[in-house]
């Protein structure tokens, strides 16, 4: 992308702002700042952030400056699935322009509403929408995405300038069924350009040619859904996932504890701790720890449903 931008006469700045750690380690990790530095283009640092009104619920998002600053803006996603969102893609990858230290303050602010984070995420889109959104879909991640999922291939790049209907043919190309796409069916309630299926046009490979079986899901099954809130407290345990620690595996980096929006875990006796009482899922810490020390535990009551599904089948 670089390489192409730069023959059109283009100067390319690469910015993200990363959960954990700034993002010149995390681009010298991953290999970006080799290609940058070898392309000559220039790593953006997304710190200096500026104010911007919102249209919607969410009155104000202070997004980096070098995103509203730049002339043209190329979104760059990974096609994976999330834990709570069920898939991050186009949309979701913008939420990037929020510099690090001010994201989990979003996530408390939604806190286990997955329809309201996906509002938040469509409202912060529309502040500057990208020109253009290119998908690596070459090789995807299924599973306990985004951070613990695993690799597969599918050998698709998926490009356009509508970044929710890119989302809703991805999804359909990993087989999610809709009411698992968050994003998707806010962005239909809000009655968004590229949220009516029929209005999308295709170019490229016909997709019934796409032969993908469907992706795994991370278990992000949640059954509260309709309940009465005083039951949603009592409840929430056994209608819920959650994250539990894998003792063996923790190093006690303190990560997760540090990144926890609502401030629901702490170390004591040297063991990392997660009171559920505040715990709002948005497994940020699952998503951020280096040592894969966490997993997704489901509540007894969510369990015993699926397992009547299963049986009624």
């Amino acid at each position: 992308m670089i390489e192409l931008v730069q023959e059109c006469g283009g100067k390319v700045l690469v910015g993200d702002s990363p959960g954990v750690g700034n993002l010149r380690a995390v681009a010298r990790r991953t290999g970006m700042l080799a290609v940058i530095e070898e392309t000559g283009a220039e790593l953006a640092e997304f710190s200096a952030v500026r104010p911007v009104k919102g249209g919607g619920i969410f009155k104000q998002f202070e997004v980096a400056v070098p995103y509203l600053e730049a002339d043209r803006v190329i979104n760059l996603p990974k096609l994976k699935t999330h834990e709570m969102m069920t898939l991050t893609c186009g949309v979701k990858n913008l939420f990037g322009v929020i510099v690090g230290a001010a994201k989990p303050a979003w996530h408390l602010r939604a806190g286990d509403d997955r329809e309201l984070f996906a509002r938040m995420l469509l409202e912060l889109y529309l502040v500057r929408p990208p020109d253009l959104t290119i998908v690596d879909a070459i090789v995807a991640m299924e599973g306990d995405g985004p951070g613990s999922g695993d690799p597969r291939p599918v050998g698709l790049l998926l490009a356009g300038n509508n970044p929710v209907a890119i989302d809703l043919i991805a999804g359909e190309i990993a087989g999610i069924p809709r009411q698992l796409l968050f994003v998707e069916r806010q962005a239909q309630k809000l009655g968004l350009p590229g949220s009516d299926r029929q209005e999308i046009a295709l170019a490229g490979v016909p997709l019934e040619e796409i032969a993908v079986p469907p992706f795994r899901l991370p278990p992000i099954a949640d059954v509260q859904f309709g309940l009465p809130r005083f039951l949603k407290s009592r409840l929430r345990n056994q209608l819920t996932t959650r994250p539990v620690v894998v003792a063996e595996k923790c190093r006690l980096c303190r990560i997760c504890v540090n990144a926890c929006p609502p401030g629901a875990m702490k170390v004591h006796n040297d063991r990392v701790e997660v009171d559920y009482r505040h715990c709002i899922r948005c497994f940020c810490c699952r998503e951020l720890c280096p040592e894969a020390a966490l997993e997704v535990k489901k509540g007894l009551l969510l369990r015993l449903l699926e397992q009547l599904k299963k049986t009624s089948r």
